[in-house]
């Protein structure tokens, strides 16, 4: 069986329906494409189901998310941010797209988050800001980077991509914490096609996202949701054209409202898989609480040398799976001279399973016997 077969289980999908297409059509019924009221809707909309008064603003993707964030901090050549090195490397070309250096940071073992005592050794007079990983949507270990910050005078930019719906304590992720960036691209916990969102309680840092993201046009946003756009303006710094579209928000506001079923189903399949393996030789499962989170995926790690024969033998089975994520520092781009251990540890031995909500259970027990049948052949 191959990948293209029709009983392939995907790794990762867009779960679309109706309520998406018809909300596109709704956008193209209007004639106006760009950046408009639907997307000042969905701004509103967000913010109420963080729960949070603050602003929250919309961009294309949650790379441009994090690229203005940074940027918004007055961060540039010569300054350093401190980044985990197990992510995704947006999380690093957001950083140097500022022309800062990304510095890679080891992880955690246990939740592969950021290690805040290696970020620790890492501090200089050029460091400016550190940016942890909600791996996972895991957000357990925020607080330590957040009492480094705090010590060392730093600014916290939250990638939160994976962890929209997430809670911290009683409190969802988003509602507080210095400055917090979404992703909403295909495939996570829900999508407006591409997309993604900076939420924070800085007055100057929310002014700047929103206009650097029209190519810092001044008080353009407030235009484009009257329909209109600002013809005689001012430009005080560098934009980019990094806003969202209507069509982009519309989808976006119809995933919102399935977000709960979405969160379900996914909590569902990470602890199922969690409860599979939690005693299989060979495997080492991650310390995350899935009752706070929306799991964005499933990664778990494979000793003895046998990931990438067990990578193998699924794609060979029609089960897809993944490699969340291989160590930044380790890229051409972004060598190091030095050796991060549990970073290079850990990318030599992850693999993420399918999960999302089109994920049956039928499927995950075919995924857990395929895994479970391999390891037992290759004891």
């Amino acid at each position: 069986m191959n990948n293209n077969n029709a009983s392939t289980i995907r790794l990762s999908r867009s779960v679309l329906g109706d309520e998406e297409k018809n909300a596109v059509m709704r956008v193209l019924d209007k004639g106006f494409l760009g950046m408009g009221s639907e997307v000042q809707a969905f701004e509103q909309e967000l913010a109420t189901f963080i729960g949070t008064d603050r602003p929250v603003h919309c961009v294309n993707t949650g790379t441009s998310a994090l690229h203005l964030a940074v940027e918004a901090l007055g961060i540039g050549p010569g300054d350093e941010v401190l980044v985990p090195s197990i992510t995704y490397v947006a999380s690093f070309q957001a950083v140097a797209a500022t022309g800062a250096t990304a510095v890679a940071c080891d992880v955690r073992s246990d939740s592969v988050y950021l290690d805040v005592e290696d970020a620790a050794r890492r501090v200089t007079p050029r460091t400016r800001a550190i940016m942890p990983v909600h791996y996972a949507s895991n957000v357990a270990g925020v607080e330590d980077v957040y009492h480094l910050a705090r010590a060392k005078g730093l600014r916290v930019i939250e990638d939160a991509a994976h962890a929209f719906g997430c809670r911290r304590g009683n409190e969802m992720v988003g509602s507080t914490g210095d400055i917090v960036c979404f992703s909403f691209d295909g495939i996570k916990n829900i999508t407006s096609g591409e997309g993604g969102a900076v939420v924070t309680g800085d007055a100057d840092i929310a002014q700047y996202v929103a206009t650097a993201r029209l190519l810092g046009v001044e008080n353009d946003t407030q235009k484009r949701f009257s329909g209109e756009r600002s013809w005689v303006f001012d430009v005080l710094h560098q934009g980019h054209r990094h806003h969202m579209s209507d069509i982009m928000a519309a989808i976006g506001r119809a995933q919102l409202k399935k977000i709960g079923h979405f969160g379900a189903t996914r909590r569902e399949l990470a602890t199922g898989y969690a409860a599979a393996f939690g005693q299989v030789e060979g495997l080492t499962l991650f310390d995350f609480d899935y009752s706070s989170s929306i799991p964005h995926i499933f990664p778990l790690r494979v000793r003895n040398g046998k990931r990438d024969g067990l990578m193998d033998h699924l794609r060979a089975s029609g089960i897809q799976c993944g490699l969340h994520y291989g160590p930044n520092h380790l890229l051409s781009y972004f060598k190091t001279e030095y050796a991060l251990p549990t970073a290079e540890k850990l990318g030599r031995e992850l693999i993420s399973l399918p999960l999302h909500p089109m994920v049956s259970l039928d499927d995950q027990q075919r995924v857990v016997t395929a895994v479970q049948d391999y390891l037992h052949r290759h004891d």
